[in-house]
């Protein structure tokens, strides 16, 4: 049986988890507002002003942070105004990236509002650089955060809304690289401080305006947003239009255009994936090392406000809608991949998983048919890792000499692991890999005594397990009982292909 051991010292803290490293991202594709969050007012589902109520209390229970909006793709063919005012008289539009269907525009900016306030989370607003103006876009914010009077505060009060909202977290544009204009490097950056430039601080509403960033590992196009922002080198404060770096990446199996199955796939599949999942470090480590050369001080913050897993749809569902299962494959993905955001707390400022429901790797599938509300595995490990919000990072070193498998020409670690304190209490994120072995994992706690530790294991008899109306908790958290103590720290054995959390407070 592989060993591992994981050393701890529970007095060194580092830096803090942003609770917004549990992000979420909401756009219109497919069954994800229409059908997800938005049922309209007249449907017999629960809802409170057309929004789906049992949606937004499973999201609550997970503390969501934030929730970005209207896109994505579809937030550079957007034009804000065409979702305000009576909703009998909102222009229809066509929605040519995903699934190329008519929209009612039913679903804007005041239900959008009502929805973060449903759910406690800020909102995150995406503005139009593709196809939009910088008029539009400051206008946007004029009206969302701007107190007095002015012509898009009036208009705000003709549409209901007497007070401004606070809204921090604006992205200027959406894979310009791409769908969001097909821009160079160069003149996306050049829009980016034209449009950040425009979008004011209204009152003691203060922007967090979050530039449209790279894909994957293109350092160059982050080195040249930052050339735009600072010096190489220097020991200068970086201009103050942008305050944030956006960053896109997912997790595949194989190529692009052949995705695979979510749910039929084998062990060499599964291996694929979590040696892609685990890539992730490599993309954050490059890209923090280009914005260190021009941002000592880490001022500006990366944010990953696209990840997650993306599969080819289920049979049967809209190929434009993005409709994929989620199975404990999955999970392990979400695991691994907080744990390295953890790693990376000093820089990274957010994180958004793409998207919280229907859509990719969702939070909760709602069912078309008989509106049953189902919890992925990939929920409960958001539920399950609540306690790092806002936590001290904690350093975890690990040793694994034999806990690994050889993926191709690469060898993938099965061990992974965080860990965090919080109002006295160490919260430790474990995660095994191995589809086939346990592991016995020794956790070595140093510098402060722990009390009596609580644990919780979320695993399957098979990782294509996954939950549905039918069986909504095949896949679901239990108590675990297998962590003893010993004279410096814990000890047990992981199960193959799990995820657990450990939970202690300090003595």
């Amino acid at each position: 049986m592989p060993e591992a051991t994981a050393v701890i010292n529970l007095d060194i803290p580092g830096p803090t988890i942003s609770r917004h490293l549990y992000g979420h991202f909401a756009e219109h594709l497919g069954r994800c507002i229409y059908g997800g969050f938005w049922v309209g007012e007249d449907s017999p589902l629960p809802n409170e002003g057309g929004i789906r109520l049992d949606v937004v209390e499973a999201l609550r229970a997970l503390d969501i942070p934030n929730l970005r909006w209207p896109g994505g793709c579809f937030a550079d063919e957007y034009h804000w105004q065409d979702g305000v005012g009576p909703r009998e008289t909102r222009p229809r539009m066509v929605n040519t990236h995903w699934g190329n269907v008519e929209e009612n525009n039913h679903f804007g900016t005041h239900e959008f509002m009502a929805l973060c306030e449903l759910l406690g989370a800020e909102p995150y607003i995406n503005g139009n650089v593709g196809s939009g103006t910088v008029r539009e876009m400051s206008e946007w914010v004029e009206y969302l955060t701007r107190d007095g009077d002015s012509p898009m505060v009036r208009l705000r009060k003709a549409n209901g809304r007497e007070e401004p909202w606070r809204v921090k977290y604006w992205g200027i544009g959406n894979e310009t690289w791409g769908c969001g204009g097909n821009m160079r490097a160069e003149y996306s950056a050049d829009l980016a401080r034209q449009y950040a430039t425009y979008c004011r601080d209204h009152g003691d509403n203060k922007l967090y305006r979050i530039a449209s960033g790279a894909s994957d590992d293109d350092y160059k196009w982050t080195e040249t947003l930052m050339q735009q922002i600072s010096c190489f080198g220097c020991e200068a404060t970086p201009k103050n239009f942008l305050q944030g770096l956006s960053v896109h990446h997912y997790t595949l199996s194989g190529p692009w255009e052949a995705k695979g199955s979510a749910t039929a796939f084998g062990t060499d599949d599964y291996y694929r994936t979590m040696l892609s999942a685990k890539d992730i470090d490599r993309i954050l480590t490059g890209h923090s090392t280009v914005m260190d050369l021009y941002d000592r001080g880490r001022t500006v913050g990366l944010v990953l406000d696209e990840w997650g897993t993306w599969w080819d749809v289920e049979p049967g569902t809209n190929p434009g809608f993005l409709y994929q299962q989620n199975t404990l494959r999955d999970a392990l993905v979400a695991s691994t991949h907080f744990d390295i955001f953890h790693k990376h707390a000093a820089r990274l400022h957010m994180a958004n998983i793409a998207q919280t429901v229907n859509v990719l790797q969702a939070m909760v599938l709602t069912d078309p048919d008989t509106d049953a509300l189902v919890l992925t595995p990939t929920y409960h490990v958001f539920e399950m890792n609540k306690g790092h919000h806002d936590a001290t990072s904690l350093a975890v070193h690990l040793r694994t000499d034999n806990a690994r498998r050889r993926v191709g020409d690469a060898d993938l670690d099965t061990v992974s692991a965080s860990a965090s304190v919080k109002d006295g209490t160490v919260l430790i994120s474990l995660t095994n890999l191995d589809a086939e072995e346990p592991v016995d994992l020794t956790l070595d706690l140093r510098g402060a005594t722990i009390g009596e530790p609580e644990a919780r294991l979320l695993t399957a008899d098979r990782i294509p397990a996954h939950n549905t109306p039918q069986a909504p908790a095949a896949v679901a958290p239990r108590a675990f009982d297998g962590v003893k103590s010993t004279g410096q720290g814990l000890a047990l054995t992981l199960p193959p292909h799990s995820f657990l959390t450990v939970r202690a407070p300090l003595a």
